[in-house]
């Protein structure tokens, strides 16, 4: 058995996620609102890691600075910077491995030693649960577009950090229209 090498994304993995992404979630994965957020952003920041087996990306995560009511996208605001995460692709051919989890864990640490204060998704929260993650109280973080309330989830990478967190989320690069 092949044994995962999981690292930091490099600028030459970019054709092999973006293959990946379309596997894993097909066209519709550009009208989700959280693509949206990441417009105008670069392919990846300092977190967003790779499963490769076999010489193969076969899992990716993605974790974008964020702004949530214009605050934390510095990452040197005072109240240690937020991240939106995703998306968190998995080739259906390695699913239920735990290679997603174990890129998502890596990714998270190396948030919290940076100082990171908090982390966003739109998910299920059976499955992020199991990575600290619970539902943000309903109206304190909103999207810029149509998401389910009940999948807003927040991991505090710094305890108490999400009660400092209200409004917008948006990348410092983009400009919602709403």
């Amino acid at each position: 058995m092949v044994e995962p090498v999981l690292r930091e994304v490099r600028p030459e993995d970019g054709p092999a996620i973006s293959a990946l992404h379309a596997r894993a979630f097909g066209p519709g994965r550009f009208a989700r609102t959280a693509y949206r957020v990441r417009e105008g952003s670069g392919l990846a920041s300092r977190y967003c890691r790779v499963c490769i087996i076999g010489g193969r990306i076969v899992a990716a995560v993605r974790f974008t600075p964020i702004t949530i009511g214009g605050v934390g996208g510095g990452m040197g605001d005072g109240k240690g910077g937020a991240l939106l995460l995703g998306p968190l692709a998995v080739d259906p051919a390695f699913a239920n491995r735990g290679h997603g989890r174990s890129l998502v864990r890596q990714a998270m640490d190396a948030a919290r030693a940076d100082g990171v204060a908090l982390v966003v998704l739109v998910g299920d929260e059976p499955y992020y649960a199991r990575l600290g993650f619970t539902r943000v109280p309903p109206g304190q973080i909103t999207l810029p577009g149509p998401v389910d309330p009940t999948r807003l989830l927040a991991a505090e990478l710094t305890p108490g950090s999400l009660a400092a967190y209200a409004g917008m989320v948006s990348h410092p690069a983009y400009r919602p229209s709403i």
